[in-house]
């Protein structure tokens, strides 16, 4: 193992042999890392913590931390994160609370940008980007290939759709649909259909036009969104991914931004 001699790894610690931790970083105990994972220098591990194989740590980041909640009590409550993530400067990403579940979850393929915070409890897809410090409060769900941007704070229990595009300085208090563009001006809206990310990322024009039919229906129809659902249910051409939006509607509890 390449191991800087100024870095303290606790005897409990699981470390691969083929990792590299840099200058002063600090390792405690129950901390699982997989193979070639790389920790620059200053980074603070601690668990449970459980991280996967060929993640990038940079300086100054803190991992596994206690939760900010007032009602943890040293439970050992757990943080796991994927594959192949990139971790940038001083975020920070707090273990799970037990009446949240007890696991804070990261997937892979993530890019976590600098200053960003990942709270209690939250659960992050794969290939999600979360830019500079964007906030999420506890319990925040990030789907798959969603992109929140710098400077958002997202409220607890919120759940933000995959393929979903959230603007800089955006604050998120309800549920971000899935394949939308989402930005504040004054206040806080979707715009339409992230087109242009869905294009890049594979799908088909006659794809994008079944979403961007759902998108009209509710976005720019004059029905509320039940009305909107009820068009959209009896549409025999629907899609997958219409029926997906369908049903991230009806879970959404705190309603959803339209």
């Amino acid at each position: 193992m390449n191991v800087h001699p100024t870095a303290i790894i606790d005897s409990r610690a699981k470390i691969s042999a083929s990792c590299k931790i840099g200058p002063y970083c600090v390792i405690g105990p129950d901390v699982e890392l997989g193979d070639n994972c790389h920790l620059v220098s200053h980074v603070a591990i601690e668990g449970p913590t459980k991280i996967g194989s060929d993640n990038g740590f940079f300086s100054f980041s803190s991992i596994g931390m206690a939760p900010q909640d007032l009602s943890y009590a040293g439970e050992p409550t757990q943080l796991e994160i994927g594959d192949h993530n990139e971790i940038r400067e001083f975020v920070t990403i707090n273990r799970g609370t037990v009446k949240g579940g007890g696991l804070t979850r990261i997937g892979s393929h993530t890019l976590i940008m600098a200053y960003a915070h990942i709270a209690h409890d939250c659960a992050i897809g794969d290939h999600v980007i979360v830019a500079n410090a964007a906030t999420l409060g506890g319990h925040v769900t990030v789907e798959d290939w969603a992109a929140v941007g710098a400077l958002c704070p997202v409220h607890q229990f919120v759940r933000i759709g995959t393929h979903a595009y959230i603007g800089g300085g955006s604050t998120i208090t309800r549920d971000v649909l899935p394949f939308s563009k989402t930005a504040a001006e004054r206040n806080t809206r979707a715009f339409g259909l992230n087109a242009l990310g869905l294009e890049r990322r594979g799908f088909s024009k006659d794809r994008i036009r079944k979403i961007h039919h759902a998108y009209k229906i509710l976005l720019a129809s004059k029905l509320n969104t039940s009305q909107a659902l009820e068009k959209l249910k009896v549409e025999t051409d629907r899609s997958e991914d219409v029926d997906l939006l369908i049903r991230f509607i009806e879970a959404a509890e705190r309603g959803v931004i339209k």
